[in-house]
């Protein structure tokens, strides 16, 4: 079952009254996070399907029942019910009724199994297995800057997904949307799919100490925060390691240590990487020229542009313009 609506933005979100940023927002505008499919299915024992995501993160939250989850190369992890899973590298896996059953690939579930309403029945006849999945479509060349920083496996416990209020209510939403299919539910469907990742990262995220998730975890750094939050607001700007610590209300020195200890590369890398995924994003989204473009992004030239775009991305911006389809 396929549902994809790109929900996001054109423009970059806007500063709030405080003069901050929302920089995750920012990010997954730029590489296009999107619900790309979702499915629910009944499964009785013994049953086992396979994922082969590809290129997508996708997830799983367990309703009723049980069921394992397996990855080539790492142990099983049982999953009971009320426990969400991102797979944020999009890694082939398996979800079975038990260790040794074989899994066969999920298209084949979907196909064979009955189909009830928007429900897919498959399985034995066993102990019965609820499953609510999704999965995600990202754009980007090279490391993505959000799943680069995210575990293969984020596996949320029910207890941990319980303490949090705004994923209970995303999920018990969800499952009443999926399972009742009034008007506008693949709609809905598809933003909650998107709110579930915001909400599953931020669980991560709450879970490790400070100091660790790279610039997701920076952004819980006031000083820092605000010096990401600056960069993300106005790309265009020019920034310096100075005008950065002023912004984050640091000494030059103490900043520069400080930025580069908790996101993990020094502030004008971060700058120009930022610049090159705002850039790509406007060259696969708008038919602005490439004057224009290397304005927004912070050249004074297209030359500039040009130059720094073949650096990072390896082909001009024309040409990664004219392969993600845009004229113009």
């Amino acid at each position: 079952m396929r549902d994809s609506i790109d929900f996001l933005p054109d423009r970059l979100p806007e500063r709030d009254d405080s003069g901050d940023m929302d920089v995750l927002a920012d990010v997954l505008t730029a590489t296009r996070v999107g619900g790309a499919l979702y499915c629910q299915s009944r499964l009785s024992a013994p049953w086992g399907m396979r994922f082969d995501h590809a290129d997508n993160a996708g997830f799983h939250v367990v309703v009723r029942g049980s069921c394992w989850l397996r990855l080539e190369g790492r142990e099983p992890v049982q999953l009971g019910p009320g426990d969400v899973v991102l797979l944020a590298h999009g890694s082939s896996h398996s979800l079975t009724d038990s260790p040794a059953t074989p899994a066969v690939p999920f298209q084949e579930i979907a196909a064979c199994g009955s189909r009830k309403g928007a429900w897919v029945d498959a399985g034995g006849g066993g102990a019965q297995t609820v499953l609510l999945c999704g999965a995600y479509h990202f754009e980007h060349d090279g490391p993505h800057p959000l799943l680069s920083l995210l575990p293969e496996v984020v596996h949320i416990p029910a207890e941990r997904a319980e303490a949090s209020g705004t994923l209970q209510a995303a999920l018990h939403l969800f499952r009443r949307e999926v399972g009742e299919r009034g008007p506008g539910a693949s709609t809905v469907v598809t933003r909650l799919i998107d709110v579930l990742f915001v909400y599953i990262v931020r669980s991560w995220l709450e879970s490790l100490p400070d100091g660790r998730a790279g610039w997701l975890g920076a952004l819980r750094d006031a000083q820092i925060g605000r010096a990401l939050a600056g960069i993300h607001a106005q790309p265009e700007r020019r920034w310096t390691v100075e005008s950065l610590a002023t912004q984050a209300a640091m000494s030059r020195a103490a900043f520069a240590r400080r930025f580069l200890a908790l996101v993990g590369e020094p502030p004008l890398a971060y700058l120009t990487r930022w610049r090159m995924d705002t850039a790509g994003r406007l060259l696969r989204d708008t038919t602005r020229p490439l004057s224009r473009i290397a304005e927004e992004v912070g050249y004074e030239s297209e030359f500039a542009f040009n130059k720094a775009f073949r650096r990072a991305r390896g082909i001009s911006p024309g040409r990664y313009r004219r392969a993600a389809g845009v004229v113009g």
